[in-house]
């Protein structure tokens, strides 16, 4: 039976120790020996690490343990290398087992451990060894000559196995040739890290400009902490090979949102990417969020649209009526150009957009996503749909024609398009009408454009609150 002064010992005084006596004595490195660190996020979860400390070694053979490295490291991307000397690595293990009252007893099962109990009548403790026989789905133990289920008291443990550890540790088994200080280089890639872009656009009251903001959401449930980290982005498509993860991934315990405001980061082309830096160290927390200044631009010049979208299946059918208050969609769009106060390659995310009111308050008036965006390219927005312009749609005539050929169809229709304005503005709505095979207009009431092979655009103004009628006529050959 072990004595109580020794089962009562701190798990902390535990960690003090060496964990396990073995041929070579462990090294263990903490932040505390951290000169440097450098963060690279890619999208997708990946990250790249590049941890700098300064370590004690021995000559021959070394027993390293760097403490603190992300609980979701790839182990076979690590590359240990030292910066002012020579080692040799001959063997890297990543213990991701940690520490916590189920993974201690699931580590016991088959050993002995003692169970203490309190007499709730007079207080006092009394203390028996307990084998575990199982630790799923509940406890099993073997006390005497009987067995029970469950903890009957407190289990006090003789010592922490040595595979169980309190942080994710890697350990790295080295060669070293001389006894000194070395500056040593851990890099490694790892999931837990991501970012994203969310811009805040605002538009002026004549919405012909906008003010915009570009700001990254960086989160990180890697299981450790990045002080004072060189921070660069990657925003691009990566191609990675696919495979089966066994390391658990970290659960996000909390989500602690930090804001800091920054110069815009420096931006540069990597291959086909584009790499974000950003101009001074941060830190990234465990289980945190946190905000940093991308770019930021003033009266950008942008164009609204109002636009009513058809659909192809009634050219070849009689359909009769196609929808009353037929939704119109509200558009924004703006180039990506220096002449347009831009000129800077926008990441993916998400767009947001706001308007003052008539007594100067920001109200949301819709966002919408935007893909990795070049320069000298176009952003375009769908905010929503329009309250006051709306649309009846229907199908006047429908015919089919004789067959031009063998295996050939013929339909000729006609439509009425009714647009309606309770605005006490005009407006002007852009009718696009998806039209399949080949096909030509044989009448209408406005001009149209062969906007693209399928598809017929009409330019529409409609007076303020008053309506305007687009009628025309096809043929359509499949």
């Amino acid at each position: 039976m072990f004595k109580r002064t020794a089962l009562a010992c701190s798990l902390i005084a535990v960690f003090n120790q060496p964990l396990q006596a073995a041929e070579t004595e462990e090294i263990r490195s903490t932040l505390q020996d951290q000169q440097s660190i450098a963060v690279t996020i890619y999208n997708g979860d990946l990250a790249l690490v590049k941890d700098q400390r300064k370590v004690q070694l021995k000559a021959g053979l070394n027993s390293l343990a760097l403490r603190d490295v992300s609980a979701q490291i790839m182990p076979e991307t690590a590359l240990l290398r030292s910066l002012n000397g020579s080692l040799q690595t001959l063997e890297q293990n990543f213990d991701y087992d940690l520490l916590s009252p189920d993974k201690l007893l699931e580590k016991y099962v088959g050993q002995t451990v003692e169970v203490i109990k309190v007499n709730p009548a007079t207080g006092a403790e009394s203390s028996e060894q307990a084998q575990v026989l199982a630790a799923n789905n509940g406890t099993v133990l073997k006390i005497g000559n009987r067995i029970e289920t469950g903890i009957p008291g407190r289990i006090a443990y003789p010592d922490v196995p040595a595979n169980l550890r309190d942080r994710p540790t890697l350990v790295v088994q080295l060669q070293n040739k001389s006894t000194g200080t070395q500056n040593i280089e851990l890099s490694y890639l790892t999931g837990g890290l991501g970012w994203k872009a969310d811009y805040v656009a605002e538009l002026n009251p004549a919405e012909d400009k906008l003010d915009l903001s570009g700001w990254v959401t960086l989160s990180n449930t890697s299981g450790t902490s990045y002080r004072n980290a060189k921070l660069q982005l990657v925003a691009g498509d990566v191609n990675r090979v696919q495979a089966p993860r066994t390391i658990p991934m970290a659960a996000m315990r909390k989500n602690e949102l930090m804001m800091t405001d920054a110069a815009p980061m420096a931006e540069e082309s990597l291959l086909e990417y584009h790499l974000y830096s950003l101009d001074r160290p941060t830190t990234i927390a465990e289980n945190q969020s946190k905000q940093v200044t991308l770019l930021s631009a003033t009266a950008v010049p942008v164009r609204k649209e109002l636009v009513l979208r058809g659909a192809n299946y009634y050219y070849q059918s009689s359909q009769g009526d196609l929808g009353q208050k037929l939704k119109v969609g509200v558009f924004i769009e703006f180039d990506n150009k220096e002449s347009a106060k831009l000129g800077l390659p926008l990441p993916k995310g998400i767009m947001r957009v706001y308007k003052k009111d008539s007594q100067g308050n920001a109200q949301f008036v819709g966002e919408d996503n935007i893909d990795h965006t070049a320069k000298n390219e176009t952003v375009r927005l769908k905010l929503g749909e329009a309250f006051d312009v709306t649309a009846d749609k229907k199908q006047t005539d429908f015919k089919k024609l004789p067959n031009p050929a063998k295996g050939n169809s013929q339909f000729e229709s006609a439509y009425e398009i009714v647009l309606k304005n309770a605005k006490k503005e005009a407006v002007t709505v852009n009718v696009l009408e998806p039209i399949p095979g080949d096909w030509k207009i044989l009448q209408q009431s406005h001009q149209s454009k062969k906007a693209s092979s399928n598809t017929a655009s009409w330019s529409i103004s409609i007076p303020a609150e008053s309506t305007t009628t687009l009628t025309y006529r096809v043929q359509v050959k499949y």
